[in-house]
């Protein structure tokens, strides 16, 4: 891919490009947005450009790649010798201190066959403290040559030390529902919207939300697996397929949080949706401006849910979401965590 293929990007893509015009490149960059894939395809496309053959230029200097050379070749595969990739790959999903002393020794020694040495970070909220510590003075002062991208879906998770010393450039872009998302959160406001005060009625709205989450796990093994180096070098060495083994269980760990996160949110956004509602009801608002400050105008669930509880009801389920977002960001069994907030629900 190169930067011509991130249209939804668009704006920030051209503000990047105009450094690269006038030759303002940076020695380390932050890349924050929604999507960690999306992000990956970034930085992989800005180490194409720095190190392309044939590259796209403007006034003299190298503002895209042409992604069909032996070098943009090597980089989109993963091969490239100048290249350095990090995940987290250890049990706990983090970034280890060895990890990055590995990649220190590496981005040091002098480039093999590019121009540019690259160091790509791939969730750097998962740097621990001490491999954030270790990397402080390299991220300060890297050897020239060398340019240094952070990548996170979660920038306030980052040390301040981190951030100080990257230039950050925000691919996030407004967050819409995908459509399946949508139908998703459509059939549980209707399931929510038939008197839920019994266990019976509580579980069936758990049985909604777990499916979807199996669903969803599902679709992340099944898809990262299929891109993993395992199945692409299936004669590789037993150390590095350990590695990759390591990565790939991270990476599945990390997306499977984030579209959680994700879903629960979407599902907190309903819940202010009928939050809005009481207060239109109880007339704290006009109705027609209600309607305007609605994320989900079109679900029928939100009136009929809003109808049987009161306003100071409505926004304890907020503080509820709030509180179930925060005992999955620990090391809380997710089952229980779920259980236990969807039964404190005012529905």
């Amino acid at each position: 891919m190169a930067f011509e293929d991130f249209p939804a990007q668009r704006q920030g893509v051209q503000l990047f490009q105009r450094s690269l015009e006038r030759g303002r490149l940076a020695h380390a960059y932050l890349f924050a947005g929604h999507q960690l894939e999306e992000l990956e395809a970034l930085a992989r496309t800005l180490a194409k450009t720095l190190n392309c053959q044939r590259p796209v230029r403007k006034n003299q200097m190298a503002v895209d790649c042409c992604d069909q050379c032996p070098s943009c070749r090597k980089i989109q595969e993963g091969n490239h010798g100048d290249v350095h990739w990090v995940r987290p790959e250890s049990k706990s999903r983090v970034i280890t201190v060895e990890q990055m002393r590995d990649l220190i020794r590496q981005i040091n020694l002098k480039p093999a066959e590019a121009e540019h040495k690259i160091a790509i970070i791939v969730a750097a909220d998962r740097l621990n403290v001490q491999a954030a510590n270790a990397f402080l003075k390299t991220l300060e002062e890297p050897p020239q040559k060398s340019t240094l991208i952070l990548l996170t879906n979660d920038a306030q998770r980052i040390l301040e030390t981190i951030l100080s010393r990257c230039l950050r450039l925000n691919f996030a872009g407004p967050r819409q529902l995908p459509p399946a998302q949508l139908e998703w959160l459509t059939a549980f406001s209707e399931t929510a919207a038939v008197d839920q005060k019994s266990l019976l009625g509580r579980f069936r709205l758990m049985d909604v939300l777990l499916r979807e989450l199996n669903d969803a796990r599902a679709r992340i093994d099944e898809s990262l697996t299929a891109r993993s180096p395992l199945e692409q070098y299936e004669d590789a060495e037993r150390d590095l397929r350990e590695k990759w083994e390591k990565e790939l269980k991270a990476a599945i760990e990390a997306e499977y949080r984030r579209q959680r996160a994700d879903l629960l949110g979407a599902l907190q956004w309903w819940l202010r949706d009928v939050w809005v509602r009481t207060l239109a009801k109880r007339g704290a608002t006009r109705p027609s401006t209600a309607v305007d400050l609605l994320n989900f105008p079109g679900l029928q669930g939100t009136e009929q849910v809003a109808q049987r509880i009161s306003a100071g009801q409505a926004l304890e389920n907020l503080e509820v979401m709030e509180r179930l977002q925060g005992w999955l960001g620990t090391n809380v069994q997710e089952a229980l965590a779920l259980e236990v907030g969807l039964l404190k629900l005012h529905l």
